[in-house]
Formats: C-alpha cells, sequence, structure tokens
C-alpha cells in the first residue's frame, strides 16, 4: 500500500513539474496514464482539472473536477479549481461561495484570495473585493495577475492614482497604457 501511494506522490510530482515547464500535452498524458491504474485518487483528476484549465478547455476541466469534487468533497484544491471555473464562466456568486470554502482551508493562498476579490469586484462589489486584492497583494507584491486585478479595481473604484503608483511600481505597462487612455 505504501509503494502505491508513494507511486502516485511521485506521479502527481511529475504533473507538477510538467504543468510548470508548459508541458501540458505531455502532463495530460501522464495524468490519464495514472487514472487508468488509480480511477479512483480525485488528487490526479484535480491535476488534470488543472492542465484542461491551462488548456482554457473549460468544459473539460469542470467534468473532470465534478468527479474529483464527488471523490473528495472537502478538497480544498478542488475547491478551488471549481471555484476558478466558475469566476472564469462569469458565475460570480457560485464562485465566491466555492471560493469562500477554498479560502477557509488555504487562508493564506494569494491565487484563491485573488480570485475571491476578482469575483468580487465582478459581481459590483468593488471595496468588498478590493479588501480581498490588497490581501492577495500582501501576500504576494510580485505577481502580476494579483498586480492587474488590483490595478484594475482600483480604477473602477476611482482611484486611478493609486492604480499608477502601483502599475508603475511594478513595471506593469499594460495598466499603464489603461490609466493613461483615460487620462485623454
Amino acid at each position: 500500500m505504501k509503494q502505491s501511494i508513494k507511486h502516485i506522490d511521485d506521479v502527481i510530482l511529475r504533473i507538477e513539474e510538467l504543468k510548470g515547464e508548459s508541458k501540458y500535452t505531455e502532463a495530460r498524458e501522464t495524468a490519464l496514464q495514472a487514472l487508468a491504474k488509480h480511477t479512483d485518487d480525485y488528487r490526479i483528476y484535480e491535476e488534470l482539472a488543472d492542465i484542461y484549465i491551462f488548456e482554457e478547455n473549460l468544459d473539460k476541466a469542470e467534468e473532470v473536477i465534478s468527479y474529483a469534487r464527488a471523490l473528495h468533497p472537502d478538497s480544498g484544491t478542488g475547491a478551488y479549481l471549481e471555484g476558478y471555473i466558475a469566476a472564469a464562466r462569469g458565475d460570480f456568486d457560485r464562485a465566491i461561495s466555492i471560493l469562500s470554502i477554498a479560502n477557509g482551508k488555504f487562508p493564506n493562498n494569494a491565487e484563491i484570495i485573488r480570485n475571491l476579490g476578482w469575483s468580487y469586484v465582478m459581481k459590483g462589489e468593488i471595496a468588498r473585493g478590493l479588501s480581498f486584492l490588497r490581501r492577495a497583494y500582501a501576500l504576494a507584491p510580485e505577481d502580476m495577475m494579483i498586480i492587474n486585478d488590483l490595478g484594475v479595481a482600483l480604477m473602477a473604484s476611482g482611484a486611478e492614482e493609486e492604480a499608477r503608483i502601483l502599475f508603475e511600481k511594478s513595471g506593469h505597462t499594460v495598466g499603464l497604457g489603461a490609466i493613461k487612455a483615460m487620462d485623454i
């Protein structure tokens, strides 16, 4: 039994390495091969859903994460992935509900907090979204996705100067271009 668990952990680490190298096809094939032997390991389904997200195949990602969540409904990673998919599809009420669960399981995960904050912003609850996005930025001040979302939310709140300072400090040229376009 321990040998099998160790093997699965090694496979998951290999999938993570491949994703980190942007080798999504190889990562997907590795995950599918692992599932042929370990059909009940929710972690492999989560990895596969994440790969489909990277490949921008939300339909497959949603299908796979639904199965993973059925196998292990308490998985924080599964909740994050399901919430991310809901946000990507524009279902911000559902995203907030699910991402809040993931945030409870991983309270200092900047990516979960960023997605939760952005979902609030997209629902029109900008002040609440900003509080989450500021927290995400405090946890990961170099993360360009966080910088982008925080800057856009600041602009939406009317804090263009704060957004300008954030974008200048981080070298975010797209954000600076958006602010300059607003100044015209």
